[in-house]
């Protein structure tokens, strides 16, 4: 084989091999992205159910247990991260009591935990409060686990959450 001939041929292989390189790294590039994609759906998928989670109360109360104001404490992270978002506060209750006292329990329930979350700095525009009061239980039964998780605040996004993400 010539000089020449030897040379063109390095040269294409050279060629060959930057072209391979070239390709590798824009299907890593491209792998990065999707896997960078699909985290920050999980994560805001995350976030999104944390921001759904509910509160719950004593018996005929509508103080703030210790778990309680935890719970919020974390939602209250994600609300500063995602100032768009806006929350609709239901307080529900357990069947005991009349409508009237439920409906006015879970009024109090929702605005007990509004005024929490106002008190950490939210702003009172991005929170709607209302009472289901015993109309919506989630568990049914008439014994005291039922009337538990009978006894809440739930917690629904009502604009602003797409994407989640924390700082």
């Amino acid at each position: 084989m010539s000089r020449a001939t030897a040379d063109s041929v390095e040269r294409a292989r050279q060629v060959e091999l930057a072209a391979r390189a070239r390709a590798d790294s824009v299907e890593q590039a491209r792998l990065a992205a999707e896997t960078a994609e699909r985290e920050a759906a999980d994560r805001s998928s995350a976030l999104r159910t944390e921001l759904g989670t509910m509160v719950h109360f004593d018996a005929a109360r509508a103080e703030l247990q210790p778990d309680g104001r935890t719970a919020l404490d974390r939602k209250v992270a994600i609300l500063n991260a995602n100032p768009a978002v806006r929350l609709q506060i239901t307080g529900a209750c357990d069947e005991r009591g009349s409508d009237r006292y439920n409906m006015a329990l879970g009024e109090r329930r929702a605005a007990a935990v509004k005024r929490y979350l106002v008190g950490q700095g939210i702003d009172v525009t991005r929170l709607d409060q209302l009472s289901s009061g015993e109309k919506s239980p989630i568990v049914a039964g008439s014994d005291e686990a039922a009337w538990a998780q009978n006894r809440r605040a739930e917690f629904v996004i009502v604009s602003g959450d797409s994407p989640l993400a924390m700082n």
